[in-house]
């Protein structure tokens, strides 16, 4: 079995819905994406064996939204502001510890 290239890939459902239903983007998915990257190279820990910072499209979780997904070990989150990402950088994502507060079931 070999390495993953990324110890996290992280995916921000930037969707949006033109039919009003739910979706991420109403909650500005896409700054806190950009905030999250941001961070991430502050820190130093993007790039190969860190972390990569991506959007997605629909991630069919809306009416959970805003939702994230952190792989490898495929760890659901929501969150309303920064702090919130941050909670989830600077825990799960340096720290290895799920943020539990913030966490989505998985089904």
């Amino acid at each position: 079995m070999s390495e993953s290239y990324y110890k996290y890939h992280v995916f921000f459902c930037t969707n949006q819905r033109t039919n009003c239903e739910a979706c991420c983007q109403d909650h500005g998915a896409q700054s806190m994406r950009d905030y999250a990257k941001k961070r991430i190279k502050e820190l130093g820990l993007n790039g190969p064996k860190g972390v990569r910072i991506n959007q997605s499209g629909c991630l069919d979780r809306c009416e959970l939204g805003p939702v994230i997904v952190v792989y490898p070990e495929e760890t659901w989150y929501t969150y309303i502001d920064h702090q919130d990402i941050d909670d989830i950088i600077d825990n799960h994502l340096v720290h290895g510890s799920v943020v539990e507060r913030l966490r989505l079931a998985n089904s």
